[in-house]
């Protein structure tokens, strides 16, 4: 982890999460753009035997947001208390965020329903909106993981999030002009 950032000493808190919060905004925008009007097939759709599907990335992207967010408040994951998971019915234990799963685990991944992605990507936004709005310098400065050198802070983790679902939205994005491609 690099970057860290000194909420303590920032001059403007709100500003700060302001400018975290456009760029999860940004994301929450992005995905129903990109998945509204495909099929399931096209969702499921990978360019190869062992890469990921829109519908997958779409869907570890906002576990990662829901996961890390939650444990940063203490909190519930929305994956579980709203019932996600049930609508999911995906087979992979409760607790998977997708992180390190095989090629076979991605394939395993169903979906009958398009909208599940933007409803759970909604709900994982609204826990993180809530989340970082409410956490105050100290609460943003706190370490969160001793594993690391230096050690986490909360404000790394939300920045490391918002880096890793940029990255997988991308990731989606490609995807999906591969399959406009192909046609």
């Amino acid at each position: 982890m690099t970057g860290q950032f000194d909420f303590a000493s920032s001059p403007d808190l709100r500003l700060t999460q302001n400018i975290v919060m456009d760029g999860f905004a940004r994301v929450r925008v992005a995905v129903p753009e990109l998945v509204t009007g495909m099929s399931v097939e096209d969702l499921l759709w990978r360019p190869d035997p062992d890469a990921n599907h829109i519908a997958w990335l779409v869907w570890h992207l906002s576990r990662v947001m829901d996961d890390h967010l939650a444990a940063l408040a203490a909190e519930q994951q929305v994956w579980v208390s709203d019932g996600w998971a049930e609508r999911f019915a995906l087979p992979y234990d409760i607790a998977d965020l997708g992180y390190g799963q095989s090629s076979e685990q991605v394939g395993a991944f169903v979906l009958n329903d398009p909208s599940l992605l933007t409803g759970y990507h909604d709900a994982a936004y609204d826990l993180t909106a809530g989340v970082v709005r409410a956490m105050d310098a100290e609460q943003f400065d706190r370490v969160v993981d001793r594993r690391w050198d230096p050690p986490v802070t909360a404000a790394v983790r939300v920045v490391s999030v918002l880096n890793d679902v940029t990255q997988h939205l991308g990731q989606a994005a490609y995807v999906k002009g591969l399959l406009q491609r192909r046609r």
